[in-house]
């Protein structure tokens, strides 16, 4: 509770600095010229979107030998997407997935679970510092002013990535991942596992920086697309950093910063960023109505159609190419 109220609090801070900081007005003004047709062209993004996050979590699950339908996947993924918006942190709605796969059956297995969950989002954050590194690297021939923005953007990947590794040792210290390095291995580094975890998290990072894109032609924002795009990643790694509600505050500061030191208006970078926030929340409504659905009729709040294969036997190949 008082970590919650902390986030809250340092969301809150962040954007009340920003408001002083900044031109307020100008911020405004973006917002307010809001485009809800680019609206409907993020939540059509977002669809393949949550299909590859519930494939790839599927395919996860499946490598470490726990059975996930798709259907439930991709709703229990909608969940967690929309928990993690409304809730401090960022993670919450992945706990809530882990538990929720993992107490599917009498036979509990919330730490298979658990590493699937963590492995799959580890997934898509290996795959996104890449881009960062490539942005990282494009932004001398984008822009003048690339040296300051570059070392800034390069200690923000610092403090998010510490971050993710202290959140990742403190779990591993727990007996419900044990066999976590076993799971690495059969989930992500494997032979017949490494490329399609590539391909899949390379097509959701895709999806991410369209999503932005659109936040910034939404708000009227007419940047072209690939002097924008360098500067996307390292606002999106900022929200790994578990200090805010769902990235408010540090999304926007990253991005005023960034669009500051490269030259651009830093109030259009914190316009940009917030449209960002709301169209992901738009987004991730369907989520609000499994929330409500899944207190009716369903026992603990378990996945009734999840099964648990409680073996270590490769699970059918076809029932994987059909969850694509």
């Amino acid at each position: 509770m008082i970590g919650g109220l902390i986030r809250v609090g340092v969301s809150l801070a962040l954007l009340a600095f920003l408001a002083w900081w900044l031109d307020t007005a100008v911020v405004l003004d973006r917002l307010a010229s809001f485009d809800p047709w680019w609206a409907l062209v993020a939540v059509a993004i977002s669809l393949p979107q949550m299909a590859l996050l519930a494939f790839r979590w599927r395919f996860t699950a499946a490598k470490i030998g726990l059975d996930l339908p798709f259907g439930s996947a991709l709703r229990e993924y909608y969940l967690a997407t929309f928990l993690n918006q409304v809730l401090p942190g960022g993670v919450l709605g992945d706990v809530s997935r882990a538990w929720r796969h993992g107490s599917a059956e009498a036979e509990s297995r919330i730490g298979p679970a658990a590493s699937a969950v963590i492995l799959e989002r580890a997934s898509g954050q290996v795959v996104m510092a890449g881009v960062a590194v490539l942005s990282f690297a494009s932004l001398p021939f984008a822009y003048s002013a690339a040296p300051a923005s570059m070392a800034l953007a390069i200690g923000g990947v610092g403090v998010a990535a510490g971050a993710t590794v202290l959140a990742f040792r403190r779990r591993s210290r727990t007996g419900l991942l044990a066999d976590f390095g076993r799971d690495i291995r059969a989930a992500l580094l494997a032979r017949d596992a490494l490329p399609v975890q590539l391909v899949s998290s390379t097509l959701v990072v895709g999806t991410y920086l369209a999503i932005y894109i659109v936040a910034a032609r939404a708000v009227g924002v007419t940047t072209p697309m690939w002097t924008l795009l360098p500067l996307v990643t390292p606002v999106l790694l900022s929200m790994l950093i578990p200090a805010t509600v769902a990235g408010w505050g540090v999304r926007e500061a990253t991005a005023a910063a960034l669009w500051g030191a490269v030259g651009l208006t830093a109030a259009d970078g914190v316009a940009i960023s917030a449209a960002y926030g709301i169209l992901v929340l738009v987004s991730s409504l369907p989520g609000a109505f499994v929330l409500l659905s899944s207190g009716r009729g369903r026992r603990g709040g378990r996945l009734p159609e999840a099964r648990v294969d409680t073996g270590h036997a490769e699970p059918d190949p076809g029932s994987r190419s059909r969850a694509g």
